[in-house]
Formats: C-alpha cells, sequence, structure tokens
C-alpha cells in the first residue's frame, strides 16, 4: 500500500493487524511524499512488479489516473464500502462512465484561526461576511502583523475567493475542459483576493502552501504576533496555541490550545454563510495492474469498516462515509470542520488537471495577481496555458 504520510502510527498499526487476520498476508505501506507522489505514480502504477496494490492519491489527481486505466473497477463494491453514504465530490473525481474507481479515503477542510485578544483589542467581531472579513484585516494590519495573513502563490486557499464570487478554475465544454479564470464571477472573486492581500498581507508573494499556523502562535520573548487572522487545513489546529519547550525533546516546541487568546470560524460567504473553500484530503484505489486484486479488495473492506472510519475521526481526519463524522467530536475545530466541509468544492475533475497542477501554473497566476497585476489581463495570460494541459492525458 502507498500511503500519502497522513495516517497516523495506530491507524498503519490497525491495518497491518487486520489484514493479517483476513488473509494471512503481511501488509506493508510505503509512505510517498506529496512532493514527489505523481511523478513516482505514474511510473509506478503500470509496472505490475513494482506497483503498489492500494494507492492512497490526492483527490484532485484522480481524474487523471482514473481516466487512463491505472485503477480497477470496483463498482461492484460501491455499496459494500459505503455507497451513498461517502463523500459525494470526492467519489465523483474517482469515477469514469459512471464507474467507480476511486473512492474517499479522508476529507480535509479550511477554516479561519484568529487571535481573540488582538480582535479584541481592535474591537472588532467575527465577520458574517466575505467583505467584511477584509475591512476587519485591514483594521488589524499594520508593519509588523499581518491582518490577514495569506501566501501569494498559496492558491488552494486564494481559490475560496473565486468560488465564493460563483466562479470556476475551469468548466466543461461537452467533453473538453476550459479554463474559466477570466469569468466575470471568477474575476470579481480574484479582485477581492488582490484587495485583501494587498491590504491586510505582510507575507511573501512568493509564498506557496505554507505553515501559516507559526505566524499566529504566541511564542516566548517574542516581540508580538504576526498574524491577528490565518486561514488552513483543520488539523492545523494542533499545531496553534501557546508554545513551549517541548517535554520530551527540548529542541523543539509544542503548542497548548488556549481559548482566551484562539479562536476559530468558517471562511464565510460573500453574502453570509459559508464559503465553498476547497476540500483537501484523499482518495484510495485498488492498482488495476496489482497481482493480488483480491487481497486488496479484502484492504479496501477493512479501510471503509465502521472501526477504521471511526479511528479516523477519532485522529482529526474527516472519514469518508458521512454515518461516522460523529467521530470527529464535538468541539468548536470538529464543527468548523464538518460545516466547512459540507459546501466545499474540489478542482475540475479533468484528466489532465494533475498536469495543470505540476506545472507551478496556478501558483505564478496567483503569485502576480496577489503581486498587484491586472487581474482581467493575468486571467486571460493563464486560461491559454491552462487550456494547453487541461485536456491531457
Amino acid at each position: 500500500m502507498a500511503d500519502g504520510g497522513d495516517t497516523p502510527d495506530t491507524l498503519r498499526d490497525y491495518l497491518k493487524t487486520e489484514y493479517k487476520k483476513a488473509t494471512g498476508g503481511t501488509l506493508t505501506i510505503e509512505e510517498q511524499g506529496w512532493g514527489d507522489a505523481l511523478a513516482k505514480l505514474q511510473t509506478a502504477l503500470p509496472d505490475a512488479d513494482n506497483t503498489p496494490d492500494v494507492t492512497e492519491i490526492g483527490n484532485t489527481w484522480s481524474p487523471t489516473f482514473t481516466n487512463v486505466g491505472a485503477f480497477s473497477d470496483i463498482s461492484d463494491m460501491y455499496d459494500e464500502l459505503g455507497g451513498d453514504k461517502l463523500l459525494t465530490s470526492f467519489v465523483d473525481v474517482g469515477k469514469v462512465d459512471g464507474k467507480n474507481y476511486a473512492l474517499p479515503y479522508y476529507f480535509g477542510s479550511r477554516y479561519v484561526f484568529y487571535r481573540k485578544d488582538l480582535y479584541a483589542a481592535a474591537g472588532v467581531e467575527v465577520p458574517t461576511t466575505l467583505p467584511q472579513l477584509t475591512e476587519i484585516a485591514q483594521k488589524l494590519h499594520n508593519d509588523s502583523t499581518s491582518g490577514f495573513y495569506l501566501g501569494g502563490e498559496d492558491w488552494r486557499n486564494g481559490v475560496s475567493w473565486i468560488f465564493a464570487y460563483g466562479g470556476d478554475l475551469a468548466k466543461q465544454d461537452g467533453d473538453q475542459w476550459k479554463s474559466s479564470l477570466s469569468d466575470p464571477k471568477s474575476i470579481e472573486g480574484l479582485e477581492a483576493l488582490q484587495e485583501l492581500y494587498t491590504s491586510a498581507s505582510n507575507a511573501p508573494v512568493t509564498e506557496a502552501d505554507s505553515t501559516p499556523w507559526v505566524n499566529i502562535n504566541t511564542q516566548p520573548e517574542a516581540a508580538g504576533p504576526e498574524a491577528a487572522t490565518i486561514i488552513a487545513p483543520g488539523w492545523a489546529h494542533w499545531s496553534i496555541g501557546d508554545l513551549a519547550p517541548d517535554p520530551k525533546d527540548d529542541t523543539k516546541q509544542v503548542a497548548t490550545w488556549n481559548d482566551e487568546v484562539f479562536g476559530a470560524y468558517v471562511l464565510p460567504g460573500v453574502d453570509g454563510g459559508v464559503a465553498p473553500v476547497f476540500a483537501g484530503g484523499s482518495n484510495i484505489a485498488i492498482s488495476a495492474s496489482s497481482k493480488n486484486q483480491a487481497g486488496a479488495r479484502e484492504l479496501m473492506k477493512i479501510i471503509f469498516s465502521k472501526e477504521y472510519q471511526e479511528m479516523l475521526g477519532a485522529n482529526g481526519l474527516g472519514p469518508a462515509n458521512s454515518d461516522y463524522v460523529s467521530s470527529l467530536g464535538d468541539d468548536q475545530f470538529a464543527k468548523a470542520l464538518i460545516e466547512s466541509a459540507l459546501g466545499s468544492k474540489l478542482t475540475p475533475a479533468a484528466v489532465g488537471w494533475a498536469g495543470v497542477e505540476g506545472s507551478g501554473l496556478l501558483e505564478e497566476f496567483f503569485g502576480k495577481v496577489n503581486a498587484g497585476g491586472d487581474v482581467a489581463s493575468l486571467a486571460a495570460e493563464y486560461d491559454k496555458k491552462i487550456d494547453e494541459l487541461i485536456n491531457k492525458s
């Protein structure tokens, strides 16, 4: 089994034990870093002698691999593994011609973390609309503290503004996909994002996916926080808090959440409600080249069992089956994760989307927008560049 690294050791041990019970065989889990996983999978999946039998794959990459026949058809297992209880958007990107090839493994969603003390000192409250968030972030902003810290190239968070204003990264036209950054609704969202960035963030324009929680934490002997507000995947709350030396390793620090200092809320929509954020997470599939199809199917049954799904939730990973989301708990983090995930969106289910992501075009585009470039001109330029890749397998 190839794993992306997000599965805790306790869950890996459970899979190994249960697989041994079910099949008498040995389950080997090989962790692959997301940075080079795409290239490795493109080489390994077609090779029967080296392919992982079961593969965890980023949900946005699913269409690329399912459309070229890299995964086995598991439609006959769909109902047994959860059926309509499984997260629909993740199921859809793993489907081709009505057949299921990749199913959701876990979901993560993004929401906002903020400094209650800074909000109170500035006399502002949690915003209820996206324009209000920008206004509040501007009031909280100064030369040393970002009102809202957001990396200039961080498209995975930035795309939420496109979604919130009714735009999309791409749209399907017949059997072809076309980039839709130039759509008027996408432009409106990008202009709102640009305003927030240029007026309220001190983050580098060249910063893509990052660790924004380091900027919001309370650090010993620090002059002050570097961010009043950030947006991050829900699991980031484990890294947010008052920092102190780790008692087990004094070369590291541990974060302790402090309810008096830190808070969380979902990204609000333009007119209220919840903005559609990009849903992170993984899908899981059986390699079509695997010589152990029967064993791989047994492992899928274990992964989608009630016991394992609830273990995912207990470890802060959104379970694929909606019947078990209560395992996430009922604290503010679980509520924000579930609320933000319910209206979340995925990237386009285009065969070439993995190639688009791997090209770096999205980082380039968002970086230039957030550097103050003309949004409409940039959108037209990058629509053409993305269209050259989006339909290529």
